[in-house]
């Protein structure tokens, strides 16, 4: 490793120790095997992203399998629905976090409840009634209720009691209790959430700290604009006044891009030991899910690895680059190229519909057989027992 160079003013981060930082920060540079200790993966991450879409396996479950290959899909809902040792709730989208985060996630709860409360979309006793049958029998999905959608029925509108309950979801007044097939099961909030965290209040400016100071910790280095993104828990204006009274928390760097550009950030203190201790990536190769943390901050991505990326799910077919699902290969501190997966869990097989490598990345059997490899394990996570390759099989 190159040691960091200092500048005038600021710590210089080569875009290699860079890369292996933000890998490491991330759970994606050890090998993934050993002892599982889900909630530690979770924790370390600070959440992970939900995601309806089971093209292989949902997005949870990849994200969580890419650190640790033990995982199985059953996991997660365990330590939801019996241990209650995570929630769902909302970060830029619908994730489960560690149950420890509830005291300082009340601006969260606040701030989205307000959000959907402005739009009534239901009266009061309807609402109450909602609540009271919950109360009376127990976790109830939206299968349990019947309303209707009044009027024209646009893309993405949904019944009233839909709404309401997501409203109640979003204050903090209902909670996931569990899943059943990823349908989401809605009790009262006092018998998700343990009264031992309930009973923990934290001012709003201790809350606001916290999220700054752990979404840095997880970063490693960033602007202050990946802070207030990592969350999303708070706005830009909030993220600046942070900054300013932790003026001295924050260590300013200079990041080497991939392109060789410098560009200012902050980090924590204890960046220089991140550095040195932040362990080498893996030689492994690695399918990643569209919507892992590593690659979710597709300017971030492009900074680091130069890898232009986007998931092409909502773009029409004819207008793909790519194709509807493609997962990013991952290979050291190298994005090596793309693939496209699709599986037939009846029948037991993992379908290759095609692969990309990177321009530059040269296809050889070395790593022909890394790729053979880790779709292999990427099917024994679902209970696939074969490949099919519906293109050309690159062998080297």
């Amino acid at each position: 490793m190159l040691k960091p160079q200092l500048s005038d003013m600021a710590l210089r981060i080569k875009n290699r120790d860079a890369r292996r930082l933000w890998l490491d920060r991330q759970g994606l540079a050890q090998t993934p095997t050993g002892t599982l200790d889900l909630l530690r993966i979770i924790t370390d991450l600070g959440f992970v992203q939900l995601d309806t879409i089971r093209n292989v396996t949902r997005a949870h479950h990849h994200i969580l399998w890419s650190r640790n290959q033990n995982y199985r899909e059953p996991m997660l809902n365990k330590l939801l629905a019996n241990d209650r040792s995570v929630f769902e709730h909302f970060t830029h989208d619908a994730s489960v976090l560690p149950m420890e985060f509830y005291p300082v996630w009340q601006r969260q709860f606040r701030r989205l409840g307000e959000r959907a409360g402005k739009h009534k979309v239901m009266e009061d006793h309807d609402i109450a009634a909602i609540k009271a049958r919950i109360a009376d029998e127990g976790p109830l999905s939206t299968h349990a209720f019947d309303t209707k959608i009044e009027g024209k029925k646009e893309m993405w509108a949904r019944p009233p009691h839909k709404r309401v309950l997501d409203q109640l979801w979003y204050a903090g007044d209902l909670a996931t209790s569990h899943r059943e097939n990823f349908i989401k099961y809605y009790n009262l909030a006092e018998r998700v959430f343990p009264f031992a965290y309930r009973d923990i209040e934290h001012s709003d400016e201790h809350q606001m700290d916290w999220l700054c100071k752990a979404a840095l910790d997880r970063l490693g280095f960033g602007s202050l604009g990946d802070i207030q993104r990592f969350w999303a828990a708070l706005d830009a204006r909030e993220v600046r006044s942070w900054a300013e009274k932790a003026g001295d928390y924050l260590v300013p760097v200079e990041l080497e891009t991939v392109n060789g550009e410098w560009i200012n950030m902050v980090a924590s203190p204890d960046i220089e030991t991140l550095l040195t201790k932040a362990n080498a990536p893996t030689s492994r190769l690695r399918i990643l899910s569209p919507f892992d943390p590593a690659v979710r901050d597709r300017t971030r991505l492009a900074r680091l690895f130069g890898f232009d990326y986007r998931i092409e799910i909502f773009v029409p077919a004819a207008q793909r680059r790519w194709g509807y699902y493609v997962y990013p290969l991952l290979e050291r501190d190298r994005f090596v190229g793309r693939i496209e997966l699709k599986a037939d869990r009846k029948a037991g097989i993992v379908k290759v519909i095609q692969l990309w490598p990177e321009p530059k990345v040269k296809w050889t059997a070395k790593r022909a057989e890394k790729l053979d490899a880790e779709l292999m394990r990427l099917g024994r996570l679902i209970g696939a027992h074969s490949v099919d390759w519906h293109c050309a099989r690159p062998i080297g």
